[in-house]
C-alpha cells in the first residue's frame, strides 16, 4: 500500500454519512500548499475516515483545523454535468493528529507570571564560602 503524508487546514467542517449497514464514513478536504512564491500550488484532496475513529472526530475536523493526515492516495475519474471529465485525489485515511485549529493559533496567549524576586536581607552576613 502506498502512504501518503501530509499537512494542511481542513477547508470545510466534515460531514459524516451512513452506508445502508450502518457504517460512518467521514468526508473533509485539506488544502496542502507546495512551493513557495510565485510557485506556490495549493492541493485539495478528499480525505475519508471511516468507522468509529471518523464519528470520534467528526466534531474536531471543523474548517481551519491544522491537521497531519496518513493514508492511501487513489485518482478517482468522473464525469461533470457538463461532459467533461474530471479527476479528484482522494485519501483513504489511516492516520489523522490534530495539529491545532486556526482560532487557537490567533487568539493571544496569557502571559505567564513571573516568580517574585527572593528577598536576600533574611540571609546573615557570615556566608561560609
Amino acid at each position: 500500500m502506498n502512504v501518503w503524508t501530509f499537512t494542511g487546514r481542513v477547508g470545510r467542517d466534515a460531514e459524516q454519512r451512513f452506508t445502508a449497514g450502518g457504517d460512518s464514513i467521514v468526508n473533509f478536504s485539506v488544502a496542502v500548499d507546495s512551493g513557495f512564491g510565485d510557485k506556490k500550488q495549493t492541493t485539495w484532496p478528499r480525505c475519508a475516515i471511516f468507522g468509529k475513529r471518523g464519528s470520534a472526530l467528526v466534531g474536531y475536523l471543523t474548517k481551519g483545523a491544522l491537521v497531519a493526515v496518513a493514508g492511501a492516495p487513489t485518482l478517482r475519474e468522473w464525469e461533470d454535468s457538463d461532459g467533461a471529465r474530471r479527476v479528484s485525489l482522494e485519501v483513504r485515511v489511516a492516520e489523522v493528529t490534530l495539529l491545532g485549529s486556526k482560532a487557537l493559533a490567533a487568539a493571544p496567549q496569557p502571559a505567564s507570571p513571573r516568580p517574585a524576586a527572593p528577598d536576600f536581607a533574611d540571609f546573615a552576613d557570615d556566608v561560609p564560602f
